[in-house]
């Protein structure tokens, strides 16, 4: 049976930490974090049910242990940090997120962004040229591009996301002129900002594995029409259900402990045999056996509901690769397998 601690999921045991520290610290903490992770922390705290004392107690030891093992007296501050932002967020994100610690960056109006609602974000760029709006999503997090494109027309999504896939960069006084304007918009106080590179098939892709598969196949179909050559480059980035075969069983585990039973026995469904015993290896042998016998009473299930559950799952994987949770590897151009 499982214990009361392991019914806490990651998110769940980040806030119990940052409620365990005091408002105080809880909120230097929260300095350092980007935009969309305060906000699903914020949401986090405030549904947090009753924690019993062991649960805390777990969580701080967990925290500790790992503090234990991560520090490194022998680096100096800015190294160590850099090198731990790096290795958890990759090198690109990790960079404008260092500069605004070490450097302490203020907000400017494209930073402004990450931190409004993606319904408020859609609102302020919906009457804009495509190539903004390919911008604006360029720079946001792609969580939160994936949620600003279901405001949008699917039009101006399509149209928006085709340019984003094409964009390699932008001229800094072209960039600062659109900063500029957000900025007067949202603040009335204006900054430069500095990006090298923005946008591209990468990009796309990640805001792509997002979304739900029937906004992403309308968007991919229309980049298909106006340029079958960047939708092929496009699809090359995107991490299918497939590829999770190639998931190593540390991440796979991690993975398991945030996907709930009845997601999991739908899209396993639709899967092929090694993937569905990859994941089912990496369960206990009667949480393994309690599955299959799951998926034998589910039954057939309709296409549209296996493509649903192995999009969550994916969104899953993402957003714990995103936060340095686990590792996914490249993606692949493979078809799902229905």
């Amino acid at each position: 049976m499982a214990s009361e601690e392991q019914d806490l999921k990651g998110l769940d045991r980040a806030a119990v930490l940052l409620l365990s520290l005091g408002e105080d610290q809880a909120a230097e903490v929260m300095k350092h974090l980007a935009p969309r992770e305060v906000q699903r922390l914020g949401v986090a705290m405030s549904r947090l049910g009753r924690v019993s004392t062991d649960q805390a107690h777990s969580v701080m030891r967990e925290f500790r242990d790992k503090l234990e093992r991560q520090t490194s007296l022998g680096l100096g501050a800015d190294q160590f940090l850099r090198s731990a932002l790096t290795k958890a967020l990759g090198g690109d994100r990790a960079n404008s997120l260092i500069e605004r610690i070490l450097h302490g960056g203020e907000s400017t109006g494209l930073e402004n962004l990450k931190w409004l609602e993606p319904r408020a974000v859609a609102e302020l760029i919906k009457l804009e040229h495509p190539q903004v709006v390919a911008l604006v999503l360029s720079y946001i997090d792609p969580d939160q591009a994936a949620e600003v494109l279901h405001f949008l027309t699917d039009r101006l999504a399509s149209e928006a996301m085709l340019r984003l896939a094409n964009l390699d960069g932008l001229q800094p006084s072209a960039l600062r002129e659109l900063n500029d304007a957000l900025d007067e918009l949202l603040s009335g106080d204006s900054q430069s900002v500095q990006v090298s590179a923005m946008g591209g098939p990468k990009i796309a892709a990640e805001v792509l594995n997002r979304l739900d598969t029937t906004l992403s196949n309308t968007i991919m179909d229309h980049m298909r029409s106006q340029d079958e050559g960047l939708a092929g480059k496009v699809q090359e980035q995107m991490f299918v259900f497939d590829d999770l075969i190639n998931v190593d069983d540390r991440s796979m585990q991690t993975m398991l402990r945030e996907i709930s039973s009845e997601s999991l026995i739908v899209a396993l469904k639709g899967a092929n045999a090694p993937l569905r015993e990859k994941f089912l290896g990496n369960m206990s042998k009667r949480a393994a056996e309690m599955l299959r016998d799951d998926m034998e009473a589910k039954g057939p299930v309709r296409l549209s509901e296996v493509e649903a559950a192995q999009k969550e799952i994916l969104q899953v994987a993402t957003r714990l690769e995103s936060a340095g949770q686990i590792q996914l590897g490249g993606g692949g151009a493979e078809a799902m397998v229905g």
